[in-house]
């Protein structure tokens, strides 16, 4: 049986992978009276009078609202607000076995963006924060900034952010591997979609100074005039040098190679131009930019994908929940550039440095705490 037809057997024998549990027993009519009727008037008025006591008296301190719109989830691309809920239920259960937080599926049947950003915004009272997942790019920029300041919890763009978090742990561990620093690296980014734009800020808030970044037609470029707002913004914030030509010239000489975005389109040739002791990041699921085994053989030092089946899997659910378990923690009301960085920190910390190696970049999601780590680094932020 493949892991495909596993994963339907599994999905259609629970019937879904979530259900709503009560916290507390309802065996009498006396149960009934405290948890309902008439007992329950008494923790609403209790709020209405001071609004601070909803967590308190109710789950929403620990709920995560997990929205979505189905436009690009996963590498299916745009499969609808039904196709995208096997996602998102999978996300509800890894913010509870990892966190203990309580996500809730909510997607939307818009892909206006005005739209979500109201719906979002009326649903946000019964929730501590809001994780937005698989909505397209460019629309995802516009719907994270105006809910983030529209709204007094945390909102978090887990395909932007979290991946962004994650790939700078990875490359704080790689590069420990190869005996080089953020400061002397030159890095390419191919894919200057929702990832691969906040990637190229976490690496520059982080001290990488020479970044390209290559989209299908090449290596963007200020006198390219890209019309999209944040390709004009990558163009203007990177390539330091003004490299023109098309991803293979970007990689020559290059350190790093981070790739988010379509696959098999870097060859062992390519690899084999970069610089010595080269760290390949190629994480285009299901299929990488190229072969794991292909660009070790080209002269890869470190690689990594994001599929579990090679080492260094590249994976946010190293992120979501502790980076929000942690933001609660503290009451921020917004995921900082602190907190983005404190979080990669941590991960890149729950890696043992006995155990830190070419092939061991990142911690392992159920035995090296990577999570609680998180939580701790936020508490210790200023």
């Amino acid at each position: 049986m493949t892991i495909e037809e596993a994963s339907l057997q599994l999905h259609e024998q629970y019937q879904g992978k979530i259900e709503s549990k009560s916290k507390v027993p309802v065996a009498g009519y006396h149960d009934l009276a405290l948890a309902y009727s008439p007992g329950v008037a008494a923790p609403c008025l209790a709020i209405a009078k001071d609004p601070k006591l909803v967590d308190t008296y109710t789950n929403r301190a620990n709920a995560i609202a997990v929205v979505t719109d189905g436009s690009a989830v996963l590498g299916l691309g745009d499969i609808g607000p039904k196709a995208s809920l096997p996602v998102m239920e999978g996300k509800a259960i890894l913010f509870k076995q990892f966190a203990g937080l309580d996500g809730v599926p909510i997607c939307l049947d818009t892909k206006d963006p005005e739209e979500i950003i109201r719906t979002v915004a009326l649903i946000a009272p019964g929730f501590a924060g809001i994780n937005l997942e698989d909505i397209s790019s460019p629309r995802c920029f516009e719907i994270e900034q105006a809910l983030d300041a529209k709204l007094d919890i945390p909102v978090f763009h887990d395909d932007q952010h979290g991946t962004a978090i994650v790939v700078l742990a990875a490359l704080m561990n790689a590069l420990k591997a190869v005996n080089k620093t953020m400061a002397q690296i030159r890095v390419v980014v191919s894919g200057p979609g929702a990832a691969g734009t906040a990637i190229t800020k976490i690496l520059m808030a982080s001290g990488v100074k020479d970044i390209l970044v290559c989209d299908e037609h090449g290596i963007l470029t200020q006198e390219r005039k890209d019309s999209a707002a944040h390709k004009a913004w990558l163009a203007a914030h990177t390539n330091p040098a003004g490299v023109v030509g098309d991803l293979a010239d970007a990689l020559v000489g290059a350190d790093v190679l981070i790739g988010v975005s379509v696959g098999h389109i870097v060859t062992g040739e390519m690899v084999a131009t970069m610089n010595d002791h080269a760290i390949v990041f190629a994480m285009a699921n299901p299929t990488p930019e190229v072969d794991y085994q292909v660009a070790k053989a080209a002269g890869a030092e470190v690689v990594g994908t994001g599929r579990s089946d090679y080492p260094n899997q590249i994976n946010n659910v190293l992120v979501f929940p502790g980076l929000f378990k942690g933001t609660l923690a503290i009451g921020a009301r917004t995921v900082s550039t602190a907190i983005m960085l404190a979080t990669a920190k941590a991960i890149a910390a729950s890696v043992p440095e006995t155990a830190l190696s070419a092939e061991h970049i990142l911690p392992s999601l159920f035995a090296d705490h990577a999570t609680d780590n998180i939580v701790q680094y936020i508490e210790a932020l200023p």
